[in-house]
């Protein structure tokens, strides 16, 4: 709980009034790996916070290949937020890559704490905004690159992947084949 204590007040800078209240509402999970948390189709019932571990975010291409949206390490938050926000189907998967140890919070504990926490309501924004921020520079740089120059933007902006992930989940997470990003990061 610390991590999390942690990270929320960094967020929240000098305003931790009621900085007890909504850590109270989350609770501990400890996870296995490649466990499942949400699978395409089911309602996302928790935004989880990664105190330690890895999750994959992904979608299934029409071979039943898993295409990844995102990879989430510790001291970030993981969703699916529209359905989280709808109590719409996810449209998304998430599992655990590693042992992981999350802290979930439900619909109703965040909602709560929106409505009752304005801290809360700030570091929700906060959230959402890097979220925004990091899939827009993502697609954005992605689409421009070639598949030797997103090797190569993971290796200078997410370097610890390299060592922590398997050679077919990178390639999915940059989007290309894992036959072409082993001959392609052999060169590097």
């Amino acid at each position: 709980m610390e991590t999390l204590r942690h990270h929320l007040s960094k967020r929240l800078g000098n305003d931790l009034d009621n900085l007890d209240l909504v850590l109270a509402k989350f609770q501990r999970v400890e996870t296995k790996r490649k466990q499942q948390l949400l699978t395409q189709g089911e309602v996302c019932k928790y935004v989880y916070f990664v105190a330690k571990g890895c999750l994959q975010v992904y979608v299934y291409d029409n071979d039943m290949n898993e295409t990844t949206r995102d990879i989430v390490i510790e001291d970030n938050w993981c969703s699916e937020l529209i359905s989280f926000g709808s109590g719409q189907p996810a449209s998304e998967n998430i599992k655990t890559v590693e042992p992981c140890e999350l802290f979930a919070i439900d619909r109703h504990g965040f909602q709560e704490m929106m409505e009752t926490v304005p801290q809360f309501d700030k570091v929700y924004k906060q959230i959402l905004e890097a979220s925004y921020a990091n899939s827009v520079y993502r697609i954005n740089t992605f689409v421009s690159l070639s598949a030797l120059d997103r090797i190569k933007w993971l290796m200078e902006n997410r370097p610890a992947l390299l060592t922590r992930l398997s050679s077919k989940l990178l390639a999915s997470y940059l989007g290309i084949n894992k036959d072409v990003f082993s001959r392609l990061k052999a060169k590097l």
